[in-house]
C-alpha cells in the first residue's frame, strides 16, 4: 500500500509533463506558426513599411533553439508546424533547421510547411520536397507585373511564378494566398480564380489585418470585405459551403462548375476565434497567444536558462493558460479599432 502510494506523485508528475496543451476555453493547442526571420527581400505596402529596422541578428534565435523550442510544443501535443517569416528562405541555412524537426514527421508531427513569397523557391522547392514538406502556400495578390511590383515594392512577379513552377515540378502542393485589397486587386477576382483553376492551385482570400503603424487611412482604404468578394463571386458561380477545416482560420467552399476550392480567411467580417488551435512563436522566441492581442510570453529566457526544458515547458504552459476567447480588430466604426502595434513580419504571417 505504503509504496503503491508513493509512486503516485512521480506518475501523476510525468503525466503533467506530457499531458497536452489546453486552452482556457477547452481548446487544444495543436498548431504551431514559428517565425525564423523577421527579414524579407519584398516590402509589401500593407506588411510592413518600405525602411524597415530589422532586428539585429543577435536578438533571434539561433536554429539550434529554434528546432529546441519546436521540438518542445511537438512534445506537448503540436501536430502541424508551419514556417513563417518574415520570408522563411532568405534566412542563412534555413534548410539546416527543415531538415532537423523534419525527423518529427510520423512521430507526433503531422505536418511540416512553410508560407513564403515564393521568390525562394525555386532554389528549394526540390530540397522541400525530398525532406518531407508536402504543400506550401504563397501569397500572391495580383498577377498583373506592375502592380506586383508596386504593391511588394521590390519584388518580381516571373520570379514568383518561376518558383510556384518548381514547387509544383517538385510534388509540393501549392495553396495561394491573396490578401484583398480595394481598389487594387477587385478587378482580378476572377483572374486569379481561373489562373488557380487552371494550375490547379487552391486559393484562399485573406481580409487585411491592422498590424503595424501603416496609417488608418491606408488600413480602411485597403480594406475589401470578404463578404462583398464572397457575393460577388456568387453572381457567377455556385458555392457550396464545406465543412472541411485545415488547422487554420479558413473557412472552404467548393466552386460547382469548376470543382476548386476557395478560403476565406475572415478576423473583421467573421470572427474565426472560437475554433482557434494555434499560437506564434516570434524570430526572437515571444510566444504570442493570439495574432490581434499584445499579451505574449519570453520563451528566450527559459530556453538560455537551462539545456533542460523542464522550465522552457512550464512557461509555454503558463502562456497557453493565458490564451484569451478571441481578438479585438475591428474596422466598422471607420476607424482601426483593435490595432495591434507590431508588423505582420515580427509575428510572423
Amino acid at each position: 500500500m505504503v509504496c503503491l502510494a508513493g509512486r503516485q506523485p512521480s506518475a501523476y508528475l510525468k503525466n503533467m509533463e506530457t499531458a497536452p496543451l489546453i486552452d482556457p476555453f477547452a481548446r487544444p493547442i495543436t498548431y504551431l506558426r514559428v517565425s525564423v526571420t523577421d527579414r524579407c527581400d519584398f516590402r509589401c505596402t500593407y506588411c510592413m513599411a518600405e525602411h524597415m529596422q530589422f532586428l539585429p541578428k543577435r536578438d533571434l534565435l539561433t536554429l539550434e533553439e529554434l528546432d529546441r523550442l519546436s521540438s518542445a510544443f511537438i512534445d506537448l501535443g503540436v501536430r502541424k508546424l508551419r514556417i513563417t517569416g518574415g520570408e522563411p528562405l532568405v534566412r542563412r541555412d534555413i534548410m539546416s533547421f527543415f531538415r532537423a524537426v523534419s525527423r518529427h514527421l510520423g512521430a507526433g508531427l503531422d505536418e511540416l510547411t512553410l508560407t513564403t513569397n515564393g521568390s525562394q523557391l525555386g532554389r528549394f522547392a526540390t530540397e522541400l520536397a525530398d525532406i518531407g514538406v508536402r504543400r506550401v502556400n504563397v501569397s500572391l495578390d495580383t498577377l498583373d507585373a506592375d502592380k506586383f511590383a508596386n504593391i511588394t515594392r521590390w519584388g518580381r512577379l516571373e520570379q514568383v511564378l518561376e518558383g510556384i513552377r518548381a514547387a509544383k515540378a517538385a510534388g509540393l502542393r501549392v495553396k495561394i494566398n491573396a490578401v484583398a485589397l480595394k481598389g487594387f486587386n477587385e478587378d482580378e477576382l476572377f483572374t486569379l480564380l481561373d489562373w488557380c483553376a487552371g494550375e490547379g492551385h487552391d486559393l484562399t482570400f485573406i481580409e487585411v489585418m491592422p498590424m503595424g503603424d501603416m496609417g488608418e487611412e491606408d488600413r480602411l482604404d485597403q480594406y475589401w470585405p470578404l463578404s462583398n468578394l464572397r457575393a460577388r463571386l456568387a453572381e457567377r458561380l455556385s458555392l457550396i459551403d464545406l465543412a472541411e477545416r485545415t488547422g487554420g482560420p479558413a473557412r472552404y467552399v467548393r466552386v460547382s462548375e469548376t470543382g476548386q476550392k476557395i478560403g476565406f480567411i475572415t478576423p473583421l467580417t467573421h470572427n474565426f476565434c472560437e475554433s482557434c488551435n494555434r499560437v506564434r512563436v516570434t524570430c526572437t522566441g515571444e510566444l504570442y497567444m493570439c495574432l490581434g492581442q499584445e499579451d505574449r510570453a519570453d520563451l528566450r529566457a527559459p530556453l538560455r536558462a537551462s539545456p533542460d526544458d523542464a522550465l522552457l515547458t512550464q512557461t509555454i504552459r503558463d502562456a497557453i493558460a493565458r490564451k484569451p476567447k478571441g481578438h479585438d480588430f475591428d474596422y466598422s466604426r471607420q476607424n482601426v479599432a483593435g490595432q495591434v502595434s507590431r508588423h505582420m513580419s515580427h509575428t510572423g504571417g
